[in-house]
């Protein structure tokens, strides 16, 4: 079946968790019963008053947190509310976020909502460290979550790892990949432990952080280490097995339109960014998003396109005005941090790491 429009890609945040991790930033507040009753009422208002605006097909669901998997049987509440209010495409990609301490009959909900993607926070294999970072699972807990989600029909699951820890260097770094690799998971997205403001590890000064070297070093090694494992590297933090690259993080990198629904939820649609303010209460009683701004579509193909392995065309970007910007590259080039292939730029691992400083060159070239 064809659609008049490009399907849409919607995220559903749920903003709850049984305890705060000392590094995450992301919006999340403890919940009541009757708290999580009442939002899931104010998600199902919004979910319907868009599904009547937008009038456009669905063809990924990603259900994000805070701990999704705390909302046992609602999942089906929520998915079922999703599809009476859009058209889901046959082959719809529904994630869902897992935390392996929760009670695994969640994943018996889930299969029944639909949901045929599962995303499960390892980050280590280590429970020291699991313990530090203020996770409430052990690394029995991930390896035995998967097994039931194997048990219950999930075939596409995604493992988080988290590096550059506190103490950590690549001895302790490999540990974690061997342990991450032993779960088999057909997707992996790894991540640099970063120190955000307002979070409980800002406030603490005996995080024993490895420097900016020892974390690249770390970052290179897993690298080559998923990479030997079979994995892709399709995207600065995110590596699949073939055909299981994340079809809804594709479409935040490739500049298409995707609706977020509860606080601090963010949408791009038609090349506009609006968003949910961090309010609980208040997308509960009812508000609108905020409009944040107009997207530059050509700045922003290249800034995100770069994030990924396939590289963006800077020709099709900027036509002929791009040719002083491949001459400027080819000392990055010489030093290994991207390659040139025609018309078209990639970054190698290396220049991963130095992403940033190089698309903020390019988008700020004189055009």
């Amino acid at each position: 079946m064809k659609f008049l429009r490009k399907p849409l890609g919607l995220y559903v945040h749920i903003p709850f968790c049984a305890k705060k991790c000392g590094y995450c930033d992301f919006y999340s507040t403890f919940s009541s019963f009757d708290l999580g009753q009442d939002y899931l009422h104010a998600a199902k208002r919004e979910i319907e008053k868009w599904g009547g605006k937008t009038n456009r097909p669905i063809d990924t669901v990603y259900i994000g947190g805070g701990t999704p998997s705390l909302l046992g049987e609602k999942i089906i509440f929520l998915l079922d509310t999703v599809r009476q209010n859009f058209e889901l495409t046959e082959d719809a990609e529904i994630t869902a976020e897992c935390n392996p301490s929760s009670d695994t009959t969640f994943l018996k909900f889930a299969k029944k909502a639909g949901v045929n993607r599962l995303s499960i926070g390892a980050q280590s294999g280590e429970n020291s460290m699991l313990k530090l970072l203020g996770r409430t699972h052990t690394a029995s807990d991930t390896v035995n979550y998967i097994k039931s989600a194997r048990d219950f029909g999930f075939d596409n699951i995604s493992a988080d790892l988290m590096i550059a820890l506190p103490s950590s260097n690549l001895d302790t770094l490999k540990k974690d990949i061997d342990f991450i690799l032993s779960l088999n998971t057909e997707h992996i997205s790894s991540y640099m432990l970063k120190i955000e403001s307002s979070t409980a590890f800002s406030f603490r000064s005996d995080l024993d952080l490895p420097d900016d070297d020892s974390a690249a070093g770390q970052y290179l090694y897993m690298c080559d280490a998923l990479k030997y494992a079979g994995y892709s590297h399709y995207e600065i933090s995110n590596f699949a097995k073939e055909g299981k690259s994340s079809r809804h993080n594709l479409k935040y990198w490739k500049l298409e339109d995707y609706l977020g629904i509860g606080p601090s939820a963010h949408s791009m649609m038609d090349l506009k960014r609006f968003y949910y303010e961090r309010d609980l209460k208040k997308f509960i009683r009812g508000c609108d998003t905020v409009f944040e701004s107009d997207v530059d579509a050509a700045t922003e193909s290249v800034m995100l396109g770069l994030r990924l392995s396939e590289g963006v065309n800077l020709k099709n970007t900027y036509g002929s005005k791009a040719l002083p910007i491949y001459e400027k590259l080819k000392k990055y080039e010489n030093a290994g941090y991207l390659e040139i292939n025609g018309d078209t730029v990639k970054l190698t691992d290396k220049g991963m790491l130095l992403s940033n400083s190089i698309i903020t060159e390019i988008i700020y070239e004189d055009l």
